[in-house]
C-alpha cells in the first residue's frame, strides 16, 4: 500500500515539474506561449482529417479556424513586446530585428485560417490528396513525415506566406489549400524566428 501511495506521488510529481517547467512564463510570455499551444492543439486535430484518417468534419474545421483566428494578425504581434524574449521564451531576437516579416506572417495566419474556415464546406479534394497532386505523408507535401505541424525545420511549401493566396480565393477551393496555407505560414514563422527545441 506505502508503494503505491508512493509511486503516485512521484508521478503526480513528475507530471508537476514538467508543467512547471513548460509553464514558467508570466504575463505577456504565457499568455502568447498558451495562445501557441492552443494553435498546435488545433492543428494536431485536424491533421488526422486532413490526411483522410479519421472523417471530415466541416464543424471541427470551422472551430480550429476560429481559435488561429483569434490568436493571429495584431493579437499576436501584441503578444511580443519588444524585451519579452528570453527563458523560458522560444521568441528569438529577430522578431524585433525583422519586425515588418513577423507582422506580416502573423497577419498571413490570418488571412490563410479565414480561408480555411470559409471552405470548411467544400470538403477535401481527394481522399488524402493534396491540390497540386502533392499526397499528405509521402515526404513531399504538407505533412511530409517527421514534420511538425506548427514548424519543422523545413518550409513546407515553396512560396513565401506573404505572398501567398487571399482569403477569397483559399474559400473557393478544397479546405485542403487553406490548412496548407496555414501550416505554411506557421512553418515559415517558427524557421526563422522561434528556437529549435532540442
Amino acid at each position: 500500500m506505502n508503494a503505491r501511495i508512493w509511486m503516485t506521488a512521484l508521478v503526480a510529481s513528475s507530471v508537476g515539474l514538467a508543467a512547471l517547467a513548460h509553464s514558467g512564463a508570466t504575463g505577456v510570455m504565457k499568455e502568447r506561449m498558451d495562445a501557441m499551444g492552443e494553435m498546435g492543439d488545433e492543428m494536431k486535430r485536424l491533421a488526422p482529417m486532413m490526411r483522410g484518417q479519421t472523417e471530415y468534419d466541416p464543424d471541427v474545421v470551422r472551430s480550429a479556424a476560429d481559435t488561429m483566428i483569434g490568436h493571429a494578425g495584431t493579437q499576436m504581434t501584441e503578444l511580443f513586446p519588444e524585451g519579452s524574449n528570453g527563458e523560458p521564451s522560444e521568441a528569438l531576437d529577430t522578431i524585433w530585428e525583422d519586425w515588418e516579416e513577423f507582422a506580416a506572417l502573423a497577419e498571413a495566419l490570418r488571412t490563410s485560417a479565414e480561408g480555411m474556415k470559409l471552405a470548411a464546406d467544400n470538403g477535401l479534394v481527394g481522399q488524402g490528396e493534396m491540390p497540386g497532386g502533392g499526397m499528405m505523408g509521402t515526404g513531399q507535401g504538407m505533412m511530409g513525415t517527421g514534420q511538425t505541424m506548427m514548424g519543422g525545420n523545413q518550409p513546407m511549401m515553396g512560396a513565401a506566406p506573404t505572398q501567398m493566396m487571399t482569403t477569397e480565393m483559399l474559400a473557393e477551393m478544397p479546405v485542403n489549400a487553406g490548412f496548407m496555407a496555414v501550416t505554411q505560414t506557421c512553418s515559415a514563422c517558427h524557421q526563422k524566428f522561434r528556437a529549435e527545441e532540442n
